[in-house]
């Protein structure tokens, strides 16, 4: 190997190393299509040919230096390049790419700078094409955006050129390998054990539910753990931009959108899988997330006997969240006044569930609000369960408690008529001594 003198390492520069990577990733590259490995057998073939081109540049970097260079490497040939270590991190949570110098990370809620980087742009934009091609998808100057899903189910999200200013865009929600349960919310205090018994019995009692949010609340977390209170024996249908939700049942059909062809045609959006869904014969539909016309197509489900649906919605309030599914419903293209919009609404959904990523990082259930019917032309919400914020201490973390209100639904005989006779334990407010779920 010409290119790197074998004298000491520290006289090796950053560029000797950039050399020596590109000169191990193309002879291996090489190797891989001479020999036509199978894709199975690619990972023990790189790890163990990798030595044998090192060896034979005479190179002998120090032990830690080599480790590094065949770790990424292997990581570009094999993984995900630089981000590959942040994948394998179980600290990290989120990982955002702005560009190929600058890559943040969400640790325990919050963001800090991370020290790996790309090499250039086209070194992100084969990353992203190894995380979109075998999906189908594709991403161009014609189409900059694209999300996806990684094979353990992490969602992800990128940008190109001309739409990404300063270089492609990759942001990826991390899938936990761990599935939450009840219990880990209850403990993480995102919950209260009050809270949890009322979602589980309105689960149960095939209320139809949304889960309200904001980016990054923790909506599809929720939303996973309270589908787990639906019965084995039902048959689940879900219904997803990147099929990421994990339904621990068995009887689940899931389906995903797809984007149109290079000619634009093609497409399946959310809406049209709603609408086949009730072909499909449900008796649950859980749709990752509404965000346009297939509102009103859900909520005509959830008024047609497809009881029990959830769906999430971005909107910082339960009062919020009604307001956006009357602005979903309207994309629709439907010319509904919104006085009739507003009764479709009020008659489907029965629990609005905020979910809330507070200013420190901790995810929380802010409020489960009953929505009460109409009075008027508007719809009446009663919150059962709140958090009051009480303060921040000095290292910025709220303070605060989740509580019942007092208030007994309005749809309580309906619980009970399911076989859930909730005790007055459950809605009645409990001093800060006892409250299990007090931050």
């Amino acid at each position: 190997m010409s290119m790197l003198s074998s004298a000491g390492a520290a006289r090796f520069t950053s560029q000797d190393l950039s050399r020596l990577k590109k000169y191990l990733s193309d002879n291996l590259l090489r190797a891989l299509e001479m020999e036509g490995v199978p894709v199975a057998q690619r990972n023990a073939f790189v790890k163990q040919n990798i030595i044998q081109i090192y060896e034979q540049t005479q190179l002998k970097l120090p032990d830690d230096l080599r480790k590094q260079i065949f770790d990424q490497v292997l990581n570009d040939l094999l993984g995900y390049g630089p981000i590959q270590s942040l994948l394998d991190d179980e600290d990290v949570t989120e990982i955002m790419v702005n560009g190929p110098k600058k890559i943040f990370v969400e640790k325990k809620g919050q963001l800090t700078k991370s020290s790996v980087t790309f090499d250039d742009d086209d070194h992100v934009l084969r990353i992203i094409d190894r995380i979109i091609l075998p999906l189908g998808r594709r991403v161009d100057a014609d189409t900059p955006t694209v999300d996806a899903r990684l094979p353990d189910g992490s969602r992800v999200n990128a940008v190109v050129r001309p739409v990404a200013v300063d270089g492609p865009s990759i942001t990826i929600r991390k899938f936990r390998k761990d599935k939450l349960k009840t219990e880990d919310l209850i403990n993480y205090g995102s919950l209260t054990r009050q809270m949890a018994d009322f979602l589980e019995a309105c689960v149960k009692a095939r209320f139809n539910i949304v889960i309200s949010g904001g980016t990054g609340s923790g909506k599809t977390t929720l939303l996973n753990v309270m589908s787990g209170f639906i019965p084995e024996n039902e048959r689940i249908i879900t219904i997803e931009d990147a099929a990421e939700l994990q339904l621990q049942q068995d009887h689940v059909m899931r389906m995903e959108t797809k984007t149109a062809n290079i000619d634009g045609l093609h497409a399946v959006t959310i809406r049209e899988l709603v609408k086949n869904s009730l072909r499909m014969r449900p008796d649950r539909i859980v749709v990752g997330e509404v965000r346009g016309g297939e509102a009103l197509d859900m909520l005509q489900a959830m008024n047609t006997g497809h009881d029990g649906s959830l769906t999430t919605v971005h909107a910082n309030t339960p009062r919020d969240a009604l307001s956006r599914m009357e602005t979903l419903v309207l994309m629709a293209g439907m010319d509904l006044p919104l006085k009739v919009v507003r009764q479709q609404i009020s008659s489907a959904v029965d629990v609005i569930v905020q979910q809330t990523r507070l200013k420190d990082g901790q995810r929380k259930v802010t409020a489960v609000t009953e929505v009460a019917g109409m009075e008027g032309d508007i719809i009446v919400l009663s919150d059962i369960f709140k958090f009051n914020q009480t303060g921040v201490t000095t290292d910025g973390k709220v303070l605060g408690e989740v509580n019942a209100t007092g208030i007994r639904p309005n749809f309580t005989p309906r619980l009970e008529a399911a076989g859930f006779k909730l005790s007055a334990e459950v809605f009645a407010p409990r001093s800060s001594a006892n409250q299990g779920a007090r931050r």
